[in-house]
């Protein structure tokens, strides 16, 4: 994360190239957004520096502690760029309108394969969403035309513990239209170059099969409750 000019933190991934896939709204003055999975915020403050004019990030996991980090790295990156983001540290399953109210933007990223429930998940994202939805997420089974989900019960992704799920492509989208989106848009999928180099990279350090890992992809869908926003305004 750039906190100054020439001053970026270390760190495990780079978020920025995700931006492009994403197709987050350039604009987003007067928009109201809520960060879901926020970890150490960059999502929430890009979307500041798009001018929303209301940003709450939320987590739970990384900030207590049991995660891939702490909240005062979130809260240093905010006093550092003088961010005016709000935070709450809350659950998934514990979001609700009549917790923190609803939203015209929310932002779901790389969190839903990390959901036991994953469907009951997206019912709590739903609820807190007044216009567009972007969730960012694996996919498994992609060879598999009817709706199924993978269940990693002893952590059998990547030997992460934390990953509990990966719906195929048809699961998703059956997925977000029962919970309530009643449009749905699919903005970006992994290539095949970037999923043979990945299968390469597993097989190599942890020695997973490549046919296994080559059924697995990656997506970025929009979704919208009622009448469609246009998320690439």
């Amino acid at each position: 994360m750039t906190l100054a000019p020439g001053l970026v933190t270390p760190g495990m991934i780079d978020p920025s190239v995700r931006l492009p896939h994403l197709e987050l709204p350039v604009d987003l003055r007067g928009k109201t957004v809520l960060d879901v999975g926020a970890w150490d915020g960059f999502f929430s403050f890009e979307a500041e520096r798009r001018g929303a004019a209301r940003v709450l990030a939320t987590d739970s996991f990384s900030w207590s502690g049991e995660g891939w980090g702490r909240k005062a790295c979130f809260e240093l990156a905010r006093e550092v760029l003088g961010s005016r983001v709000e935070d709450r540290q809350i659950g998934v399953l514990e979001l609700g309108p009549e917790r923190v109210g609803r939203f015209d933007l929310v932002l779901f990223l790389n969190v839903l394969y990390h959901m036991p429930h994953p469907l009951l998940a997206l019912e709590r994202v739903a609820s807190v969403t007044a216009g567009t939805l972007i969730l960012e997420t694996h996919l498994n089974l992609t060879d598999v035309a009817t709706p199924a989900i993978a269940f990693y019960p002893d952590g059998e992704m990547w030997g992460d513990k934390t990953t509990y799920c990966g719906p195929n492509l048809p699961a998703l989208l059956g997925m977000l239209k029962f919970v309530g989106f009643d449009q749905v848009r699919v903005v970006s999928m992994s290539s095949p170059t970037w999923l043979r180099a990945r299968a390469l990279a597993l097989h190599a350090a942890k020695g997973i099969p490549m046919q296994e890992t080559l059924r697995q992809k990656w997506a970025v869908v929009h979704a919208w409750c009622g009448a469609r926003t246009d998320a690439r305004a």
